[in-house]
């Protein structure tokens, strides 16, 4: 039985984050406005009425709660992911296989595929293998690709004639056009047991193969026979 990711549950998470994120840059934006505000005011007080001690001071405070406030809504938002489809609920994975949005492979016994989708037909596609230093080592077009799923194989081989060895990530790009020469959306996905699952710079990744993958890339969980 295979299940998928909720992606409902990833569009919230993704929302939360993009107004975490907007309010903090009104908040940096509306603080320097505030401190050029009042900086101004100071230059300029009365002598004879200067600005309230009192008053000075509430308005710092409420600006540094402000800022505490968001503090505590990105660390809330945090034990959220942890506690929530995070590390806990993910230990589930490991032994199953899942599929995973990513253009990402390495060579295994002189070898790499990848898995990918078209969403119309092609009348050329052009397949690029670049390494992790951003250099393409391999290059191919074909012509007439129909659009569904598809795998590219590759022998580990540069375009030069180099076997490479069995270490490295590369990634595979895809430039599909149509007979008008529009561009077709081609995705790339991965397929395999996840092994291991941890948590990376605060997000949660699980391991396939050699590669560590998102939880939020994965789009398909199966048992594994």
């Amino acid at each position: 039985m295979t299940s998928t990711v909720d992606p409902t549950a990833a569009a919230a998470g993704a929302s939360v984050s993009d107004k975490l994120n907007s309010s903090r840059n009104r908040l940096a934006d509306s603080e320097q406005t505030f401190l050029s505000l009042l900086t101004t005011q100071l230059k300029n007080q009365d002598p004879l009425s200067p600005l309230d001690s009192n008053q000075f001071t509430a308005q710092i405070v409420q600006m540094t709660g402000v800022e505490q406030q968001l503090m505590t809504n990105d660390l809330l938002k945090m034990l959220v992911g942890m506690s929530d489809g995070g590390l806990s609920s993910s230990v589930n994975l490991i032994g199953k296989t899942v599929t995973a949005a990513s253009d990402q492979a390495t060579i295994s016994d002189g070898k790499a595929s990848w898995s990918y989708d078209l969403d119309r037909n092609a009348t050329s596609v052009k397949y690029e293998i670049v390494n992790s230093q951003g250099t393409t080592v391999w290059s191919r077009t074909d012509p007439s690709v129909a659009a569904g799923p598809h795998t590219l194989d590759w022998d580990g081989v540069t375009t030069g004639g180099q076997q490479l060895p069995n270490d490295g990530t590369y990634s595979l790009k895809i430039t599909a056009t149509g007979s008008g020469g529009e561009t077709i959306n081609a995705t790339s996905h991965i397929t395999g047991v996840a092994t291991a699952v941890q948590t990376v710079n605060g997000e949660t990744v699980v391991s396939v193969g050699k590669l560590k993958v998102p939880v939020s890339s994965i789009t398909g969980v199966a048992s594994t026979s």
